[in-house]
C-alpha cells in the first residue's frame, strides 16, 4: 500500500517536473538583458519578479522531485506521551488510499489563452511597425538637424505640415496662439 501512495507521488512528481523542465527551456531561449526589458521601471519589476518567481519554482521542483522519505512512527511514538494518538496516525496512514489528482486543461481555457496570445501576436506586430516607424522618424531628424545655415525656406521644404500651420496662423492674425503666456 505504502508503495502504491509512493508510486503515485512518484509520478506525479514526475509530471510535474517534465512541466518544469519544458517551461524552464522556453525561458532559457529568452534574452532577459534585452533592452525591451529595461525601458520601462513598471515592466522591469515585473520582470524581476516574474524571474524570482520561475526561480521558486525550480527550487521548489528540485526539492520536491524525489518521493518523500517514509515517516517514522516508531519515533514519534518514544517521543509523544499519547501512543494511541500515533498508532491512530499510523493506521489512518497506512489504509489512506488517495486518488492521484489529475488536471485537465479545459477547452475554454484554452481558446481564452489562444486568443491572449493572438493578442499579443498583434500586439507585438503594432510594436515592431511602431519600431520601424521611429527609427525612421529618428533618422530623418537627424540628417535634418537644425543648424545656424539652415533657412526659413528649407525649414518650410523640410517640415511642411510646420509651416502650413504657420501660415494659416499668420492669415488668421493668431499671434500669440503658441505662446506660453496668454
Amino acid at each position: 500500500q505504502q508503495q502504491r501512495a509512493d508510486t503515485r507521488y512518484h509520478t506525479a512528481t514526475m509530471s510535474m517536473s517534465s512541466a518544469f523542465r519544458r517551461t524552464a527551456q522556453r525561458l532559457s531561449s529568452v534574452d532577459w538583458s534585452s533592452p525591451v526589458f529595461k525601458g520601462d521601471h513598471e515592466l522591469s519589476a515585473m520582470v524581476a519578479g516574474f524571474r524570482a518567481w520561475t526561480a521558486k519554482a525550480d527550487a521548489m521542483a528540485e526539492k520536491y522531485s524525489a518521493p518523500p522519505s517514509p515517516i517514522d512512527f516508531a519515533t514519534a511514538k518514544k517521543s509523544v506521551r499519547d501512543v494511541a494518538l500515533v498508532e491512530g496516525l499510523e493506521k489512518m496512514y497506512a489504509s489512506s488510499k488517495p486518488a492521484p489528482e489529475t488536471y485537465e486543461w479545459s477547452a475554454e481555457d484554452q481558446a481564452k489563452k489562444a486568443e491572449l496570445i493572438e493578442e499579443a501576436k498583434a500586439g507585438l506586430a503594432f510594436t515592431q511597425e511602431m519600431i520601424e516607424d521611429c527609427q525612421k522618424e529618428i533618422a530623418f531628424l537627424r540628417s535634418n538637424r537644425t543648424t545656424r545655415d539652415v533657412s526659413v525656406s528649407d525649414m518650410k521644404e523640410i517640415y511642411p505640415d510646420i509651416a502650413e500651420e504657420v501660415e494659416t496662423e499668420i492669415e488668421n492674425r493668431e499671434w500669440f496662439k503658441d505662446t506660453l503666456a496668454k
